[in-house]
């Protein structure tokens, strides 16, 4: 399911915006009776998003953090994110079996290079469903010490471009109905949501990609790994300074014994 907020994520687990989470891991997409809802506005943020937000694309590198982010989740927002009370080892074992060659993950990290956000962008091998176009998966979890500051809409308003450049059709999110946050963020982007008892699915359409699409995702992945770099540079200098500073003993402090 989605979870923008946590929440986010099994391969088909998915986020909360509140931010949000998702039951399915990306990458099993189920079928379904429901058509596509409106074109995705081309080149237009999610409904709702302010300041830009720098999203880093992450890479077999992050396994530990993405494990870390995920592992401090309680028990409510993991079976948010994947549709179940995930213990320690399926969280672990979801980590390992991230596929970076096919699928793609984002992250939002604060300055002290903490994940506060995750999402998952699976990409199914074609073909994927009967009678429906190429479709992605979407999931996501957010810190609860990072919600409501719109972290899942950020990420999704990236999954869509990401997504349309790569020439899929359609983005997809399967989420429980009681993950408002996340089916929120969907229908503000134009998705056709249809409930089902306890589970929900959205659709949205998206739009081809273009020349301006293209560029706009080169852009925000330099921006975003510039100030990645200028973060980790930043950590790795105060960490040298605590090296080379003296502690500060009671003796060096003003009337110390």
């Amino acid at each position: 399911m989605s979870t923008l907020d946590i929440q986010d994520v099994t391969p088909t687990p998915v986020g909360n915006d509140s931010d949000s989470t998702q039951t399915t891991p990306p990458g099993q997409l189920r079928a379904s009776s429901t058509t596509p809802g409106p074109t995705a506005p081309d080149a237009k943020p999610v409904r709702g998003s302010t300041a830009w937000v720098p999203v880093r694309s992450m890479t077999p590198r992050h396994r530990p953090r993405i494990l870390k982010h995920l592992l401090a989740l309680d028990q409510a927002d993991r079976y948010l994110r994947f549709g179940y009370p995930a213990t320690d080892a399926q969280i672990a074992k979801y980590v390992d079996t991230l596929d970076f060659d096919r699928d793609e993950l984002f992250g939002i990290f604060n300055r002290k290079l903490e994940l506060l956000a995750l999402a998952h962008l699976a990409y199914s091998p074609l073909p994927q469903v009967d009678d429906r176009p190429p479709m992605a998966e979407f999931g996501v979890s957010v810190m609860p010490k990072a919600r409501r500051r719109r972290f899942g809409a950020r990420l999704f308003e990236n999954a869509i471009l990401h997504a349309r450049n790569r020439g899929f059709e359609t983005l997809f999110i399967h989420a429980l109905s009681e993950n408002t946050p996340m089916l929120k963020i969907a229908r503000n982007a134009g998705a056709q949501v249809v409930r089902d008892g306890s589970e929900s699915e959205a659709w949205l359409k998206l739009p081809p990609e273009t020349v301006a699409s293209r560029l706009d995702e080169v852009v925000e992945h330099r921006a975003a790994e510039i100030d990645y770099q200028w973060k980790l540079g930043a950590k790795r200098f105060q960490q040298a300074l605590d090296v080379l500073a003296p502690p500060f003993c009671s003796e060096d402090k003003p009337g110390g014994e």
